[in-house]
């Protein structure tokens, strides 16, 4: 994920803060060095890495931190409010036009993945109540036009293309076919180049004019670093872009996009690509961003994705089954179905604060693993599946045949649907409901699916 290598230099500076009783200036000087150096490595912009330092010293410097009773703390508190309003202070909306449909330009250069990130805005806006519609309008490159309707197939949103005519004549004609056909939002899939050049901002300007979109959305990639930034300018300055969509934060970049697009533009980062997959985009919250690069976690962003990924209405009756054990082998399938949503288990880990993500990088969930658990529950009988304590030797063997597996496998499986009652029954009674109570205030209402709402054990 972005930011590993910068998270770990902020850490190991504020790691020998900690160790401080009190903080002299020459104990700031110090950190501030090591701040400066991990934000340069991470590619965000000299400008921007020199008014940041300065303004963390210029705070960090005052008495009421120097005579803190946690001076280390403050530090950090300071560093992490700077790094939220560096990065735009609070999540920015998409902008949606009081007239139908609001029309949101997706530019940007080739390559940044304009057209696969844009189709998962636009699944992620449907998820919202909209009625989206996907718009053709890069007729130049090969392939375009049809890896748009390929995505737009598998998210189930309609996709509007005239071949390889005018992209204005496009553009204009997509929104009369929403009106006609009750898209609230249409997203136009707009041409790139490998550079900027005029007769790319020309044409943009001329689909601009002629549709006039509530949000002009820049998709830009983080693994280019500072090249982003200076593509995020160059588009500013054409289009008056509203929104910027940061894309392969997943992936070995260094981060820099982010933590100078917002200082170089003035623009918002409204949404982030985390994957490869269709339904992994985010919306951007800086303060959210500034705590997981200071490896303090992002429980907000870990719950919401627990939401996504849980049925919540399944979660309750797994619950209760669980604490009144009457959890089947068919509910554990169920659950353990659910949790393959939840993606990438370092990416996860980096959330939690305290826990060590990098132990967990690249870590994912077995599916090979959990495809033979799958076909050693189907084998078996909905009697067995009610009531595991019948599986008997022969059964057993029974269930390994039907299923390609081995009774070793067969017998794992049973082991680990052991374990789980063993532990909520250790939970049970007063314990089990102080743990719902609170995972349900952490979850704002909707907690944690499986234990009154998100996580299942």
């Amino acid at each position: 994920m972005a930011f590993e290598n910068l998270s770990e230099k902020l850490t190991a500076a504020f790691k020998r803060l900690r160790g401080k009783g009190r903080l002299t200036p020459g104990d700031i000087k110090e950190a501030m060095r090591e701040v400066r150096l991990a934000l340069l490595e991470a590619d965000v912009s000299y400008k921007v890495v020199k008014d940041f330092t300065k303004t963390v010293t210029e705070r960090a410097s005052g008495a009421e931190v120097l005579e803190a009773l946690s001076p280390a703390q403050m530090v950090i508190k300071i560093v992490n409010e700077e790094l939220c309003s560096l990065m735009g202070g609070e999540n920015q909306k998409l902008n949606i036009s009081s007239k139908t449909p609001s029309v949101v330009m997706l530019v940007g250069l080739q390559g940044a993945g304009k057209t696969t990130n844009g189709a998962k805005l636009a699944g992620y806006i449907r998820k919202q109540g909209k009625r989206p519609l996907l718009v053709a309008c890069d007729i130049y490159r090969p392939a375009a036009i049809k890896q748009l309707e390929t995505v737009g197939a598998q998210l189930d949103i309609p996709v509007f293309q005239m071949g390889q005519t005018n992209p204005v004549d496009i553009a204009k004609a997509s929104i009369e076919h929403a009106r006609k056909h009750g898209n609230d939002i249409v997203f136009l899939d707009t041409a790139g180049r490998l550079h900027i050049d005029e007769t790319l901002m020309d044409e943009l300007k001329a689909i601009k004019a002629a549709v006039d979109p509530a949000e002009i959305l820049l998709v830009v990639d983080a693994m280019t670093g500072q090249d982003a930034v200076n593509a995020a300018t160059a588009f500013d300055e054409a289009l008056g872009i509203t929104g910027v969509m940061l894309t392969k934060l997943d992936g070995d970049a260094r981060g820099g996009a982010a933590l100078s697009i917002r200082a170089a533009t003035g623009k918002p980062i409204k949404f982030m690509g985390t994957g490869e997959k269709l339904d992994m985009i985010e919306p951007f919250h800086p303060d959210r961003m500034a705590s997981r690069i200071l490896g303090m976690g992002d429980v907000l962003t870990l719950i919401e994705k627990a939401e996504q990924s849980f049925d919540q209405k399944k979660a309750a009756e797994a619950a209760e089954k669980l604490l009144s054990n009457r959890f089947t082998l068919t509910d554990y399938l169920d659950q353990m179905n659910q949790l393959k949503g939840m993606g990438d288990l370092g990416d996860l880990a980096g959330m939690i604060p305290g826990m060590d993500a990098k132990a967990l990088k690249g870590a994912k969930m077995d599916d090979r693993l959990m495809a033979r658990q799958e076909a050693i529950i189907l084998s078996m009988t909905k009697a067995e599946r009610q009531n595991p304590a019948m599986l008997n030797s022969s059964r057993k063997k029974r269930i390994a045949a039907g299923s390609g597996t081995s009774v070793v496998d067969v017998n794992r499986l049973l082991k680990q649907y052991d374990a789980m009652q063993q532990m909520v029954k250790q939970l049970s009674g007063k314990n089990m409901k102080k743990l719902q109570k609170k995972m349900g205030r952490m979850g704002g209402g909707g907690g944690f699916p499986g234990l009154g709402g998100g996580f299942h054990f």
